[in-house]
C-alpha cells in the first residue's frame, strides 16, 4: 500500500497554488482518486505528487484543456488515447513552426515590394482577395491596425498601401501574432520603413516555440515517470 504523505495544502504549496484548487483537480479527474480517512479527510499520497506535477508541467507545453484530457485518459486506463493526445500537441506545435517559417519569408517579400498601382478595393473585394470576412477587416480596423479611406457615400476603400498593410496584417495572425502586437510593428514600419520591428516579432514567435517545445519535452519526462510509477505499483500489488 501507499503510504499518505500529504494533505491537499501540502501539494498545494508544492506548486503555488491553493488547497481547493487541489481539490478541484480531484474532481476533475486530473489527479487520481484519493481515499478518506475515517475522519472523512482525503488522503493523499506519492502517486498524487507525480500527477500534481506532470498535469502542471503538460499544461505548460500542452494547454491546459489537453493536459486535463490527457491525464483523464491516463487515470481511465487508456494510455493509447493519452499518446495520442500528446502526439497531436507535438504536430500541432510543428505546424505552427513550418506556418511561422513561410510567414517570415513571404513578409519579407511583400515588404521589399513597391505596393502595386491598382484602384482602390471596397471592403468587399478586399475581403475576397486575402480569402477573410469583411467582419474581420472591421475587427482589424477597431485595433487601428488599418485606416481606409471613406467615400463621399461613406463606404470604406483600400488603396494600394492600405491592401499591403492587410496583407502583412494576415499573415501575423497566421503566425500566431495577437493584434496588440501587431500595431506597433505596423507603426514602426509605417514611420522608418524598417523591417526591424517584422524580424524581432518572428524571432519572438520563435522563441515561444521553442519554449513550448522545451516544456512539452519536460513533460513528457514526468508523465513517463508518473505513469512508470503507477505501472510498477500495480505489478507489486498483484
Amino acid at each position: 500500500m501507499r503510504k499518505t504523505l500529504n494533505r491537499p495544502v501540502d501539494l498545494a504549496r508544492l506548486v503555488g497554488i491553493s488547497a481547493q484548487q487541489v481539490r478541484n483537480y480531484l474532481d476533475a479527474g486530473v489527479l487520481p482518486p484519493a481515499g478518506r480517512s475515517e475522519t472523512g479527510y482525503r488522503q493523499l499520497d506519492d502517486r498524487h505528487r507525480r500527477a500534481l506535477l506532470a498535469y502542471r508541467a503538460l499544461a505548460d507545453g500542452h494547454g491546459w484543456n489537453a493536459a486535463g484530457d490527457i491525464m483523464r485518459a491516463i487515470h481511465g486506463g487508456d494510455l493509447p488515447q493519452a499518446l495520442a493526445l500528446i502526439d497531436a500537441g507535438h504536430a500541432d506545435l510543428h505546424r505552427q513552426r513550418e506556418a511561422l517559417r513561410l510567414t517570415a519569408e513571404a513578409l519579407e517579400t511583400v515588404v521589399d515590394t513597391e505596393p502595386p498601382a491598382r484602384a482602390a478595393m471596397r471592403i468587399g473585394e478586399l475581403g475576397a482577395h486575402l480569402g477573410v470576412r469583411t467582419s474581420t477587416l472591421r475587427v482589424w480596423e477597431d485595433a487601428e491596425l488599418l485606416a481606409p479611406q471613406r467615400e463621399s457615400t461613406g463606404y470604406r476603400t483600400y488603396g494600394p498601401r492600405e491592401v499591403r498593410d492587410a496583407r502583412i496584417i494576415l499573415m501575423l495572425r497566421q503566425g500566431m501574432h495577437r493584434l496588440p502586437q501587431i500595431r506597433p510593428i505596423l507603426d514602426d514600419l509605417r514611420r522608418s520603413g524598417s523591417k526591424d520591428a517584422l524580424r524581432a516579432a518572428i524571432a519572438e514567435r520563435h522563441t515561444d516555440l521553442a519554449r513550448r517545445g522545451e516544456a512539452m519535452l519536460a513533460a513528457a519526462a514526468l508523465l513517463h515517470a508518473y505513469v512508470g510509477a503507477n505501472s510498477d505499483a500495480e505489478r507489486m500489488s498483484r
